[in-house]
């Protein structure tokens, strides 16, 4: 009886083990975690932001804010879980390399090439927060990861798993230094790459970047708009079928052109002495008048006589309506995959020379130059989303924000985020901003730049003890939080302050934080001349968010209890 019992717990065991080998992965990138202290740490302390005072930037207050977070950037992206979950829309990150040459630092030190665990100290860190990062795209969002041979392959696989393989897009290679990058006994490396992967496939939106081939080669001052172009033939030719309509003088500052460029065979051609093949324009008179008026013309004086030829871009052509004609805009190309940076103003040195140029030489290693963010922002169909780089660095994202946006007349926004590790968000990042937004004279030459406008908040990570979640540590919390609910709702101008509760506002919504409920009636006396919708956030020791002491005024409010919305996600990452 006793042997029975046993084989029967024995195969259950065994069909229990079966069972749990099925769930396994069979197949994926598989590390070993390594315990990271900023994570730990974060069982015992939240994370809370406080504004840096006096670094704060405006110089237009109808344009958004933007957010320079200074801290660990797991730190800053578990307070961005909170405030800005599924609202982000690009993400851009350029994160360490993890090469073994003092530029990825786990637990405060350096890990090199000899570090057993290198390669799974890097995953480790890198899968915490791309986690985390996922959780902040909006479901039509991007993320880009610039990255190079040494990690590129793990993160590919790491990525796969975190975002799934059917949301993969490309990986784009950029060219690093022409001259090569690292040399080996047989390749002469010069390339890292652009691993680019959407929150849902189905639902994000590209415009298409333009894969300029080698037909676009000349420039012009349309380029920005239409992109590079060819010309095509001359506009006049020895017509299969010779129609009369189409063999007309053309008028251009005071000078004809005539089909053929022979007055007295036009005239012979319009007397009946013609032959079935014979000169013509392409175009009619209506679409030449607009062509030139809208440049797609260009005259061209040979040895002969000057010719008329015509444009095409690679990004647009004439379109014709009812109305007339009008410049059309197209996707000729629309291959993430087919465009490579291998143009030298997307290299290392290129970047060095732009980030030198502002704030002196040698400022940082490897930057990257802000034409390469700011092509593959111009991707995304979206000229008012919200872009964050968690590796802010040298802060050339926020640098490529404000060109794009001065270029396409767009309204983006950025998060930057980055420690301050040799002073670097001090003295590199924000100093860069600030330059970018007001203007400066160039290193070297001196020659003045001028300011691309904009607006800047500064804020540090800041810390509350937690360790148990007892009342004290709730109101403790609450009161810490102020400035993260600012960053939530985007409401940085204080309008009202006492023990009770604080209002804030920007250019079109209030929110408000109660911090005792029995000044709610107070709060609603100080509200009720506010026109539009309030965001109220009310201190509560439970879930109680106050719904039936709001009731006559439920249409203009938005209720949410604190701390425990905040709680509810930190609960969910730090677990």
């Amino acid at each position: 009886m006793e042997n029975n019992q046993t084989n029967q717990k024995l195969l259950a065991e065994i069909d229990r083990l079966k069972k749990e080998l099925k769930k396994k992965k069979k197949y994926g990138l598989v590390w070993e975690d390594k315990p990271e202290d900023v994570v730990e740490m974060c069982k015992e302390k939240l994370p809370v932001l406080k504004e840096v005072k006096g670094k704060e930037i405006i110089t237009d207050k109808n344009k958004p804010m933007n957010l320079l977070i200074e801290g660990d950037n797991y730190h800053a992206l578990s307070v961005l879980n909170y405030t800005h979950k599924g609202k982000i829309d690009v993400i851009y990150i350029d994160p360490p390399y993890n090469t073994g040459n003092k530029d990825f630092k786990y637990n405060d030190a350096w890990v090199d090439k000899e570090d057993s665990y290198r390669h799974s100290k890097w995953l480790s860190f890198m899968e915490k927060r791309l986690k985390l990062a996922k959780n902040l795209l909006k479901d039509t969002g991007v993320i880009f990861i610039s990255i190079d041979d040494n990690e590129q392959s793990n993160l590919k696989l790491a990525c796969d798993q975190i975002f799934g393989e059917d949301n993969f897009v490309a990986s784009l290679p950029r060219v690093t230094k022409k001259s090569g990058k690292q040399h080996s006994e047989d390749i002469g490396r010069n390339h890292d790459y652009v691993l680019i992967y959407t929150k849902n496939r189905y639902s994000s939106k590209f415009r298409g970047l333009i894969s300029e081939d080698s037909k676009y080669k000349h420039s012009d001052e349309y380029e920005k708009d239409r992109g590079r172009h060819q010309l095509n033939q001359t506009l006049d030719y020895d017509s299969l079928f010779y129609n009369t309509t189409m063999d007309f003088p053309i008028e251009v500052d005071g000078e004809t052109f005539l089909p053929g460029g022979d007055e007295s065979k036009h005239n012979d051609r319009h007397n009946g002495k013609y032959n079935k093949m014979d000169w013509v324009w392409r175009w009619s008179i209506k679409k030449f008048e607009f062509g030139l008026a809208n440049g797609f013309v260009v005259i061209k004086r040979g040895k002969n006589r000057p010719r008329i030829y015509t444009k095409t871009y690679s990004r647009v052509t004439i379109g014709k309506s009812i109305n007339g004609y009008y410049v059309e805009y197209v996707e000729r190309e629309n291959n993430l995959s087919s465009l490579a940076f291998v143009d030298n103003q997307y290299s290392n040195d290129n970047a060095k020379k732009e980030a030198g140029a502002i704030l002196g030489k040698n400022v940082f290693e490897y930057p990257k130059p802000s034409v390469l963010i700011n092509t593959l922002l111009s991707v995304i169909d979206n000229k008012d989303g919200t872009v964050l780089d968690y590796f802010a660095g040298s802060g050339t994202t926020a640098h490529a924000v404000f060109e794009l946006n001065k270029e396409d007349k767009g309204n983006r926004k950025f998060i930057l985020c980055t420690n301050n590790e040799n002073k670097i968000c001090e003295e590199v990042t924000y100093p860069r901003v600030k330059k970018v937004i007001e203007g400066y004279k160039k290193n070297g030459n001196g020659e003045k730049v001028a300011g691309l406008g904009g607006n800047l908040k500064y804020f540090k990570t800041d810390f509350v003890d937690y360790k148990e979640s007892t009342d004290r540590n709730k109101i403790k919390l609450t009161k810490e939080a102020v400035e993260m609910l600012c960053v939530k709702e985007g409401t940085f101008e204080l309008v009202t302050e006492n023990e009770e509760f604080k209002i804030f506002k920007n250019q079109d919504r209030y929110a408000g934080i109660i911090f005792d409920q029995l000044a709610i009636k107070d709060f609603k006396k100080t509200i009720k001349d506010i026109k539009g919708k309030i965001s109220v956030y009310i201190f509560s020791l439970g879930d109680d968010s106050f719904e039936d002491e709001f009731e006559d005024i439920k249409q203009k409010v938005k209720l949410s209890p604190i701390p425990e919305a905040i709680l509810k996600v930190y609960r969910r990452i730090f677990k």
